[in-house]
């Protein structure tokens, strides 16, 4: 098993943390795990690790040297560095300038778009077209232009029969 910091070397360190009933697990090399002072229990700090190695310094720099604390649950840096998590929706806020790194380095980007099954995505996309060809049909015959408003109407229809689709229009 390879180190997750160095990638290159063999871990010997194994480290397990539990928390609730989630478990992570960090391996490290030896070198690694000295310069992370794993061997100094004092100077370690798992959620470092968990974290993306410097995510309280991180923190810790955007507060330009003074301890931030968030107004609503009491949260400090501190807390964030021991648990590894923050303590309620505020932290977000109150932590930003040094959650925006720490996250541009872990995700794609800062913001949580979720995930959408397929099948769904493809319905909900469907009827968009749907609706959107209902609209231009309607302007077709108000406009009086018929040859168009039957181009679209058997579009309507041949995306409403398709198997699995329910028409809308």
């Amino acid at each position: 098993m390879l180190c997750c910091i160095c990638k290159e070397k063999d871990a010997t360190v194994h480290l397990t943390q539990i928390a609730g009933d989630k478990m992570q697990k960090v391996d490290l090399c030896e070198e690694c795990a000295k310069h992370k002072g794993v061997n100094d229990p004092a100077g370690f700090s798992l959620a470092d690790l968990l974290l993306g190695l410097g995510a309280s310094q991180e923190l810790e720099q955007a507060a330009g040297g003074t301890e931030l604390k968030c107004p609503k649950c009491g949260f400090t840096q501190a807390d964030f560095k021991k648990a590894g998590r923050l303590g309620c929706a505020e932290c977000y806020t109150t932590f930003a300038d040094g959650l925006e790194g720490l996250l541009k380095t872990m995700h794609k980007g800062t913001r949580h778009t979720g995930k959408v099954p397929l099948a769904l995505q493809q319905s909900r996309d469907l009827a968009e077209r749907l609706k959107s060809l209902q609209k231009k049909l309607t302007k077709a015959v108000e406009d009086e232009n018929f040859e168009q408003a039957a181009l679209l109407r058997d579009e309507i229809k041949q995306l409403s029969s398709k198997p699995g689709n329910v028409a809308t229009a």
